[in-house]
């Protein structure tokens, strides 16, 4: 099995948990539907984002046990994980992330978590 990189672990078991939450596809928009200018603009909103929509079920990052990013360019990587790491506050979860195209050209970023509580 090769080596997991400094900012993912391969699995993450969860111990007997009581409740699941899926999140869908979360985009970095601020409160009017408009994406941040920049990609450091939509990591800020769509960690923020996360956090309002698992605040709003009780959990906090804390909680996250798995997370999908979707890259609108492969170039966004190494800010996107390191965005991510800064947000787990260095809690390492099972993590992909994919390059495709949005459906919107300004939408850089796209997350979908999963959190066990």
């Amino acid at each position: 099995m090769y080596a997991p990189t400094s900012d993912y672990v391969h699995a993450l078991e969860v111990p007997a948990p009581q409740r699941w939450l899926f999140v869908s596809g979360t985009m970095g928009l601020d409160e009017h539907g408009e994406p941040g200018a920049t990609l450091a603009e939509q990591l800020q909103l769509v960690w923020g984002n996360v956090r309002e929509i698992l605040a709003g079920h009780g959990m906090t990052v804390d909680h996250i046990v798995r997370v999908t990013s979707y890259l609108r360019d492969a170039a966004y990587a190494q800010e996107n994980a390191a965005a991510r790491v800064a947000a787990l506050g260095g809690r390492l979860v099972p993590t992909t992330a994919l390059v495709v195209a949005t459906l919107s050209e300004r939408w850089l970023i796209e997350l979908e978590v999963v959190a066990a509580a």
